[in-house]
């Protein structure tokens, strides 16, 4: 098809989803998207000011009769994940994206989409646009950088946003309100490592924990997967009564990810090599009993290293806390919402361990929808690092977004799909970071509510968006906005 868009329905939003999918938009690079926005706005007679960040909003009157009803805020963000095919030639610069129709679907040949969030963009411009609609006083508001590093949302100023009711066009499957989301911070602890020869008639090895799913440290976090540093400790400290001396600990690389590997090098003394196996043999059996249905290719192994120099290991006392902390260190489900059946109120994750330039660091992470239970569980942990002789260090975080089941704008639109679709649709939150969190700290009491239309694999090349959802999703949302009063 030579117009991937022709024919489909809203007629706008498919229009400007076109026209924005020729602008360069990765994260911190929105210059020019920024630019697009404020000539729109401006060709459409609107009021624009744009921060120094490069976050825009627009304002748009009500429609005649509807200018006593409240104003509402649509919110997207700008950037888009810029992710390619390896054999895809293409330059996110200054490429356009190319759309693909693919019967129901919208794809991309071979590029991420840019669906998350150019649909808020699209449908955000339609409506500044069309002036047949109905609707009370709108602001439209484009973050940047939603996707690396929130910097839009976070440097947002008083006044800038004047609404107390926001939409979030920024989720992901149609009929779903989502009404909650998680804050999160980094905790870490930082021990400086005198480290002292290792001993003599001692053999090195390497100790391997692999195998995991891993996972994303929020979505994943009640999956009851296996965390690859709380369980290579618990091998350490079985193997501490043989005398084994560690010089070397890694594993996890990312604070938002549960830790699929990690190893440790060890040095063993030779009389006690066949125990040392045996040892770690049984905690190999013992995880991989306890983690069976979640984890079946748990491996967790003794690999005896030939001819190694040898080295430096981490003195005794030291050795002791350190284990210590990492096993007295909370990790996984600390509390569920009694509010949303199933949801994860309050998380933490023993993420990534190093041993390097003279120190061994660990990250923890903590995410919570409420901001005191932020508070208690990295006061916790910092805790447990202060008790282990740690330094600790405190990372900045984000705001979570407590749900609010009496929300009013919540209300208006579970009736409004009611009304339109014959069915109620599903009231969620999720335990991850959202935009919303933030700019409820922002602007306190402000009324939000997100949904969007169904998009699948985002952040990827294989990122689609369904097509028929998208005329749901216009729908429903011009029609919250004639009921809103």
């Amino acid at each position: 098809m030579s117009n991937p868009i022709e024919g489909l329905k809203p007629e706008g939003v498919w229009k400007y989803f076109a026209e924005i999918s020729k602008i360069p938009r990765g994260s911190k690079n929105e210059k020019q998207i920024a630019a697009y926005v404020m000539q729109k706005a401006k060709e459409f007679g609107l009021e624009a000011k744009q921060d120094k960040f490069m976050t825009v909003v627009v304002r748009k009157p009500a429609s005649p009769g509807y200018e006593n009803r409240p104003m509402i805020c649509l919110q997207g963000h700008l950037d888009m994940v810029c992710e390619k095919n390896k054999d895809t030639v293409h330059d996110f610069e200054k490429d356009p994206i190319e759309l693909v129709r693919n019967g129901n679907l919208m794809m991309a040949n071979g590029t991420t989409l840019g669906a998350d969030n150019g649909v808020a963009v699209a449908t955000n411009l339609a409506i500044m646009e069309d002036k047949s609609l109905v609707h009370g006083p709108l602001e439209f508001l484009f973050t940047i950088d939603e996707e690396t590093g929130l910097t839009g949302a976070t440097n947002l100023k008083p006044g800038f946003v004047q609404s107390k009711i926001l939409m979030n066009l920024d989720s992901e499957e149609e009929g779903e309100l989502y009404v909650g989301c998680s804050g999160g911070k980094n905790t870490t602890g930082v021990w400086k490592v005198n480290f002292e020869n290792a001993p003599g008639n001692t053999v090195a090895a390497m100790i391997h924990v692999k195998g995991l799913k891993g996972g994303h440290s929020g979505l994943e976090i009640d999956k009851g997967r296996g965390n690859s540093l709380k369980i290579l400790n618990r091998t350490l400290i079985g193997l501490t009564d043989l005398g084994v001396r560690i010089a070397n600990m890694e594993g996890g690389n990312k604070s938002n990810a549960i830790p699929r590997e990690a190893e440790a090098l060890v040095y063993i003394p030779k009389a006690k090599l066949a125990q040392a196996k045996k040892v770690v043999g049984a905690y190999q059996h013992t995880t991989k009993a306890e983690l069976a249905t979640v984890e079946p290719d748990l491996v967790v192994e003794l690999e005896v290293l030939k001819n190694v120099k040898k080295g430096k290991v981490v003195k005794k006392q030291l050795q002791a806390l350190v284990l210590k902390t990492i096993a007295g260190l909370p990790h996984g489900v600390i509390k569920m919402s009694a509010d949303i059946p199933g949801l994860v109120e309050t998380s933490t994750n023993v993420a990534v361990l190093k041993t390097e330039k003279g120190k061994i660091t660990l990250i923890t992470s903590q995410r919570s929808s409420v901001a005191s239970e932020i508070q208690e569980i990295c006061q916790t942990v910092a805790c447990v690092f202060e008790l282990g002789g740690a330094k600790v260090e405190k990372g900045e975080g984000y705001p979570g977004w407590k749900p609010n089941l009496d929300s009013p704008i919540l209300k208006v639109a579970k009736s409004t799909y009611q009304s339109l679709y014959g069915k109620e649709p599903a009231v969620k939150a999720i335990h991850a970071g959202l935009e919303c969190g933030i700019i409820g700290e922002k602007y306190p009491g402000i009324d939000m509510v997100s949904f969007g239309p169904t998009m699948q694999a985002v952040h990827s090349p294989d990122e689609k968006i369904h097509i028929d959802t998208v005329e749901k999703f216009w729908k429903f949302l011009l029609a919250i906005l004639k009921n809103v009063n």
